[in-house]
């Protein structure tokens, strides 16, 4: 301002000759400037001498350089920014989808007229620059001046710029960039199409490389001019101050091309992994076309000066070791890295999306998992990962509709799948804490435990694993690999390992759980976590060995080989205490084997056997120490005389080798085989004792009404009833209408298949209905402990009206103190009272208990 106000009291000072001098000069510059814009190149010598005229008075060259700069802004505005923008008026409305060829055209004869027009304006401004310099004007001063006018020109452009230009960019950019990626594509054929043809004879070979070198070397020129094409339209919107919108365009096409190259290469296969390709095809697309663009808009070279003056962020610069070594610019390591973040982004949302599906092909999808675990180390959103899969288990696994086989699978599969993606477990907690709450609510879940622990299909649903791998081996070696490849313990590392390993420490998630210790030192115990589901161990030891007294019974041999070596890996586990019993029941059949070889062998050296007699040897025992067994269902059975004496026989003999022991039969127990000889077929069945029992009393009548073969049989009516449908249902016996109602159904034998109507293919019956269990169930076990304390349970309701299930279960555990004290579970009380609830004694409103009214 002090300038401005010196340079104005010097204009008083001025003579009447300088005042008119300059009054005239003035007049003359306005009317040159707007002949030289207007195209009149004549006045160019008549400009250059009003404005060393005027320069000579301080204080007017300001004057002239804004009225120079002012008259360019509006004749910019008037013919160069209209008419640039008219060529995009057709676009305004259009999709970009219909875009085609003609954004192509249409930009680019924008940008060449409006480049034009610029280079004139410049050209007008130089001659002024030339005229203030004679002026002795400062280099600074024409920089500044150059300046100011492409700020002027960049800002005219924009205050007119349409919504939909930014999106023209985008589109051209896109649709250029998949033009070039599929040239590249065209020549990555090409060379392997060249490297397959090694087994081709010389000749032959020396032609196709030519052709070869040919089509090539078409690629690289269709590839250069490509670029061009684009660097040109990049140099152009540079050159008008559209530097940042130009790169924001092509930057976001390249994103865009990218994700589609993430999708296509990812799809719905997870057997191989897909991280290699995206990396290789970002290095081999986008980060060349940058290289290739800067290197044709010289940034490469004139170390990230542009032919405007700008800097562009993505140039490259050259070493300053060797200085004809261009490196990559600290730009273009930047886009290396954006575009992997986006490409390990995008990944990572696509497998996260599909990590149901994923887990559910566990182990085959095991590349899937391996990426995943790449990408959520990139990217650290290893809480996204939690939300999406936790929503997805909720709609697709933890439905009624769901069994809880599958679920247990599941869940296995799950604790296998994140185990690889995150060792410590430490997401694995928040993942399976909705599905073990779930498991908890099913009855069944606890016999789904244990047969899948011990059934040998390796805890796959499919049964995908080794065969006759049960689960528990399954865990077995994998607790092994992983004590192989954990931490060494600094007890016995050395001091180097121990600050190898020191270097190494990370500390744990925010997400991490205090109390389970740090990371490092933790592991996933997959059979801990299905324990968890369960509440104790004790519940799913004693649940396993009534499946193993119940596989035991059933037995027709004595092969146990499975069961030890399941009994030997449950005891590493549980302990041996826990697991005492389940070894008594297996040395019983081990014992059982020994006894019948003796008595057999003994029976050889007996008497003959008379007509209706039956040989020991064809009977095998199996002989219980019924205290360490549980509870076994017995039901009234009377045997035909052979087989009883047959009984009584091996009872005899077995007292002479163990006396003063004696057999107690449970005679309901066991497997008969059977073959059943008729008029025109034999069949041959094996079944339980009362179904023999049943069948053979027809060997004297031909027919049997239900209440005389109850009483031969020693069966209820009505589980004789049960017991019959099986011949039935083969075509042994029909069944027909007693005459009175005291006689109950009337059981004939089919001699003849003429008779029967079924189907005599199927010989051999592979074991009792599921109400016929030898052993009684866990429930069944519960229910007959927990009676004892139902009055308790009864009179605490009476007294408070309702109580919750926390509150009986400590009122209980406070009082019954005494011989047998209360030692159930809080899961164990609730299945108790939930029986109680369906026998109608008590009713649940609430979350409340109380008795039934």
């Amino acid at each position: 301002m002090e300038s401005s106000e010196c340079n104005l009291g010097n204009l008083e000072t001025l003579s009447d000759d300088a005042i008119v001098e300059i009054t005239e000069s003035y007049g003359g510059f306005f009317t040159s400037v707007e002949s030289l814009i207007a195209g009149d190149s004549s006045v160019e010598q008549e400009l250059v001498s009003h404005v060393s005229t005027l320069c000579k008075y301080d204080g007017l060259a300001s004057l002239v350089r804004d009225h120079f700069l002012t008259s360019l802004q509006q004749a910019f505005d008037k013919r160069g920014a209209s008419t640039f923008w008219l060529h995009f008026d057709d676009f305004r409305d259009k999709k970009h989808t219909d875009y085609g060829e003609e954004i192509h055209q249409a930009l680019c004869r924008a940008l060449e007229e409006i480049s034009i027009e610029k280079q004139y304006h410049e050209k007008c401004l130089s001659i002024l620059v030339h005229a203030l310099e004679e002026s002795h004007n400062s280099d600074a001063e024409r920089v500044q001046l150059f300046s100011r006018f492409r700020s002027m020109l960049s800002s005219t452009l924009m205050t007119s710029l349409p919504h939909h230009f930014p999106e023209i960019l985008h589109w051209y950019f896109k649709e250029k960039l998949e033009e070039l990626s599929a040239i590249m594509n065209e020549e990555e054929e090409e060379e392997e199409q060249l490297e397959s043809d090694d087994g081709m004879d010389l000749d032959d070979k020396k032609l196709r490389s030519k052709i070869g070198d040919m089509d090539v070397d078409q690629g690289f020129s269709r590839h250069d001019e490509l670029v061009k094409s684009i660097g040109k339209v990049v140099r152009d919107l540079r050159s008008i101050g559209f530097t940042s919108m130009a790169e924001n365009a092509y930057a976001s096409a390249i994103f865009l091309l990218l994700k589609a190259k993430v999708h296509d290469l990812a799809g719905d296969d997870y057997r191989t992994s897909v991280l290699g390709s995206i990396k290789e095809w970002i290095q081999t697309v986008p980060l060349q076309f940058l290289n290739a663009l800067l290197s044709y808009l010289g940034d490469s070279v004139s170390s990230g000066t542009t032919s405007s003056g700008l800097t562009s962020p993505l140039a490259c610069c050259l070493s300053p070791t060797f200085s004809k070594v261009v490196t990559p610019s600290e730009g273009i390591v930047r886009w290396k890295l954006r575009l992997e973040y986006f490409a390990y982004e995008t990944l990572q949302d696509l497998r996260i999306a599909k990590l149901f599906e994923i887990i559910v092909d566990y182990p085959e999808s095991s590349p899937a998992i391996e990426d995943l675990k790449q990408c959520l180390e990139y990217t650290g959103q290893h809480s996204k990962l939690v939300e999406s899969f936790i929503s997805s288990l909720k709609y697709r696994l933890l439905t009624a509709g769901a069994s809880t086989n599958d679920i247990l699978h599941q869940y296995v599969s799950t604790i296998k799948a994140l185990r690889a993606i995150d060792p410590a477990g430490v997401f694995l907690e928040a993942v399976g804490e909705p599905i073990k709450d779930y498991l908890r609510g099913r009855k069944d879940t606890i016999k789904c435990i244990v047969t899948m622990l011990t059934d040998g299909s390796g805890g796959n649903a499919n049964g995908s694993g080794n065969p006759g791998d049960s689960l528990l081996e399954e865990l077995m070696r994998d607790e092994e690999s992983q004590e192989n490849v954990g931490f060494d313990d600094d007890f016995h590392s050395d001091d180097k390992q121990a600050w190898i390993n020191a270097s190494r420490w990370e500390p744990d998630p925010v997400e991490a759980d205090p109390l389970k210790g740090s990371l490092s030192q933790r592991k996933v115990d997959i059979l801990g976590m299905l324990v968890d589901i369960i509440g104790s161990k004790e519940q799913l030891v004693n649940e396993y060995r009534v499946m193993l007294a119940e596989k035991l019974l059933n037995k027709i041999d004595y092969d146990i080989d499975t069961e030890i070596r399941t009994v030997e890996l449950l005891k590493i586990h549980f302990g041996e205490a826990s697991m005492q019993r389940c070894e008594i029941m297996l040395n019983d059949l081990i014992d059982s084997k020994r006894v019948n070889t003796n008595i057999k062998k003994a029976s050889q050296t007996g008497t003959e056997l008379g007509e209706s007699e039956l040989s020991v040897d064809i009977l095998t025992s199996t002989i219980l120490s019924t205290n360490f067994w549980p509870p076994i269902q017995d039901e009234p059975l009377v045997l035909p005389g052979p087989i009883d004496k047959l009984l009584s026989d091996y009872s005899n003999r077995y007292h002479e080798i163990k006396t003063p022991r004696k057999l107690l039969w449970k005679k309901n127990l066991g497997t008969v085989k059977l073959e059943l000889q008729f008029e025109d077929r034999a069949m041959q069945f094996t079944v339980s004792p009362t179904h023999a029992a049943i069948i053979m009393q027809f060997q004297e009548k031909k027919s049997w009404n239900s209440i005389d073969l109850a009483a031969a049989t020693g069966i209820p009516i009505d589980v004789l009833n049960r017991r019959v449908n099986l011949w039935i249902s083969k075509g042994v016996l029909r069944e027909t209408r007693g005459r009175g109602e005291s006689n109950g159904n009337v059981y004939t034998l089919v001699e003849s298949m003429t008779d029967s109507g079924k189907n005599e293919s199927e010989e051999l019956l592979g074991g009792d209905e599921e109400s016929e269990r030898s052993i009684a169930s866990v429930e069944d076990q519960l229910r007959k402990e927990m009676t004892i304390y139902e009055k308790f349970i009864m009179g605490m309701l009476t007294n408070f009206g309702s109580m919750a299930l926390e509150r009986i279960h400590n009122t209980l555990k406070m009082f019954c103190v005494a011989d047998p004290s209360y030692d159930k579970s809080l899961q164990q009380l609730q299945s108790f009272l939930s029986g109680l609830v369906s026998e109608e004694k008590l009713e649940f409103r609430d979350g409340m208990y109380l008795l039934k009214k």
